[in-house]
């Protein structure tokens, strides 16, 4: 139930560059009895305050610099002798993928938008990063959405990537979708979705590695990582997501009732379907939930989150197009 090698490799690697005698670690999963509730500490990774348990000594400052040294020394260690694992681990992210083109970054447009230096402008598949302007006039940017996309430029900026496709390879407005690698195997959207840097924000046409990317967010969920911190993030229950449309939201809740109707699959999530959160489902996205809607019918009784935009159609809905925007718990 601990983090893979890949992950452990990435969170020594930058807790080996951070200067400062106290040494703060933080290997867990959410299944692991080993995670624990702490204050909030103040540091600088990507200049967020993130949650770490703490490993530490009271002793005197010269013996707590020896013993931060040795600590380091031995992540150090760590960090070789799982370096093959890793390697292995992020073949594994992408061993399903269509590899393409390779790169050095030049910009950033976003927590989730850079620029390669070939001239191909890449969205980062699969992640919604807080949102800037951009020069949409009257929009207001999300909280952390500076924060996001200096987190990407620490992690992208001026290094080599290569993309890899698992669905869809172009957007509307001819940027590639891809999922990226740098050239010592660290995949970005992983990468920002543990630092709570990015929500998973997946499609019909391309659903590779929703999973992991999944995982990575409940981990960062669970300890308050970057934007789980902050109320305007929060998961919101069936009842309070009224206010709430034409937002991106995930919404929990027990599903009092599920349906076919007219082809439509119907999941609500209140007992009055006139006026309460529904999830909708069309009948060219059915297929996806089961040759005969089976899928839709069992999840009553169930605990679900389910991520989408908001809309406003006898009550609050999401829409669903492909079976991973629903995760069911209980």
């Amino acid at each position: 139930n601990f983090a893979s090698p890949y992950s452990i490799l990435c969170t020594a690697r930058r807790l080996i560059r951070r200067p400062g005698p106290a040494l703060r670690l933080s290997i867990f999963s959410r299944h692991s009895s080993l995670a624990q509730s702490t204050p909030h500490d103040f540091y600088a990774v990507y200049g967020l305050a993130e949650p770490w348990p703490i490993i530490s000594t009271r002793a005197l400052p010269g013996r707590r610099s020896i013993i931060s040294a040795m600590l380091r020394f031995a992540l150090s260690l760590l960090v070789l002798l799982l370096l093959p694992l890793a390697t292995l681990r992020a073949e594994a992210v992408v061993e399903t993928l269509e590899r393409g083109e390779t790169s050095p970054a030049v910009e950033v447009v976003d927590g989730d938008t850079l620029l390669l230096e070939n001239g191909t402008e890449v969205r980062l598949v699969g992640i919604q990063a807080p949102k800037l302007p951009l020069g949409r006039a009257g929009f207001k940017a999300w909280p952390l959405a500076d924060e996001a996309k200096q987190a990407l430029e620490s992690l992208a900026r001026g290094k080599t990537l290569t993309l890899f496709y698992g669905g869809r390879k172009t957007d509307r407005y001819g940027r590639a979708l891809a999922h990226l690698l740098r050239a010592d195997g660290l995949w970005l959207q992983g990468e920002l979705l543990a630092a709570g840097m990015a929500r998973v924000y997946s499609f019909r046409d391309n659903r590779r590695l929703i999973g992991e990317m999944l995982a990575q967010e409940r981990d960062a969920r669970a300890g308050q990582h970057g934007i789980w911190a902050l109320p305007y993030y929060a998961v919101r229950t069936p009842e309070a997501v009224t206010e709430d449309i034409g937002t991106f939201q995930l919404v929990e809740g027990r599903v009092m009732d599920s349906a076919i109707v007219r082809r439509r699959g119907y999941v609500n999530l209140g007992a009055d379907w006139k006026s309460d959160f529904t999830i909708s489902i069309a009948p060219r996205d059915r297929k996806l939930f089961g040759a005969d809607g089976e899928d839709i019918l069992a999840l009553k009784g169930h605990v679900v989150r389910v991520r989408g935009w908001i809309k406003s159609f006898n009550g609050a809905m999401i829409e669903a197009t492909h079976p991973e925007q629903i995760e069911v718990f209980e």
